[in-house]
């Protein structure tokens, strides 16, 4: 039996359930994935509570930061993001680590892209350090765009080897010269930016969200004739690791993919 949940605040509308459960019925592997609100200071007081019974976690905001306070031992990746998306039980410890960055590029590999180039980022938040640290090494350059300054040391510690620069917010021809976009807000953030969108665009953008699905930036860029990736794809690409790890076991990424897909799909089509 494999008991998890996913955990943070809001969680309901979490697809992270569903895709868990396809993916433990594929294996044949009984399970008990949930959905558990925790909010920013409660993961504490909750991971004290739990039992032997309990696998691991799937992490998203705001607990992708405040765990690398609380778990006893820290994947080297996690703490070059600063974040950490997955926590699994190891002989009465807590270890933490992130499959948000592997996330990034299995799913772009699944569209046949990657991510060389240009690269720009909307956001800097954690989600943004992991697709920073994704681009590391593969992008020519990383422009973050960002409304404020505070994350700029952060962001550049999770890059070592591609050059990174910071932009204002509202930069927008940059739109017309990027090969990768990625977006990294909450929803409704970068809303203001889509009036600014090039009418015939060339490059890839890839949303992180996927609730609303899809979300206004993706129909607008995918109406434009752009090519598109969304949030599910992520979800997806980073369960994935996170089934391997809670399971120990070894599939075909692929197909797993498309099986979570195809279910995901269904519920985002029956929910909006």
């Amino acid at each position: 039996m494999i008991k998890a949940a996913v955990l943070g605040s809001p969680i309901s509308h979490s697809l992270s359930p569903l895709l868990h459960k396809v993916a433990y019925d594929a294996l044949g592997l009984e399970s008990d994935y949930s959905r558990i609100e925790i909010k920013s200071g409660e993961l504490a007081a909750f991971l004290t509570g739990c039992d032997e019974s309990w696998r691991g976690f799937s992490l998203t905001m705001p607990l992708k930061e405040e765990v690398l306070e609380l778990a006893d031992e820290i994947s080297e990746l996690a703490l070059t993001i600063r974040s950490a998306n997955t926590l699994v039980a190891d002989n009465g410890k807590w270890s933490a680590t992130t499959t948000d960055v592997s996330g990034f590029t299995h799913a772009l590999d699944s569209h046949g892209r990657d991510a060389s180039g240009d690269v720009l980022i909307i956001g800097a938040g954690a989600t943004a350090r992991a697709a920073a640290a994704a681009c590391d090494g593969v992008s020519h350059r990383i422009t973050v765009m960002a409304r404020s300054l505070s994350r700029v040391d952060s962001i550049s510690e999770a890059v070592k080897l591609s050059d990174v620069e910071f932009i204002p917010w509202g930069q927008t021809d940059i739109f017309e010269s990027a090969d990768l976009i990625i977006s990294t807000t909450p929803n409704g953030a970068s809303d203001s930016l889509t009036q600014f969108f090039p009418l015939n665009p060339t490059s890839l953008f890839f949303d992180v969200l996927y609730h609303p699905w899809p979300t206004l930036a993706l129909e607008i860029w995918s109406g434009n004739g752009g090519q598109i990736i969304d949030g599910l794809d992520l979800l997806i690409y980073q369960a994935i690791v996170q089934v391997g790890i809670f399971s120990g076991i070894s599939f075909d990424r692929a197909s797993m993919a498309a099986l979570m897909r195809s279910n995901g799909e269904s519920a985002l089509k029956t929910s909006t």
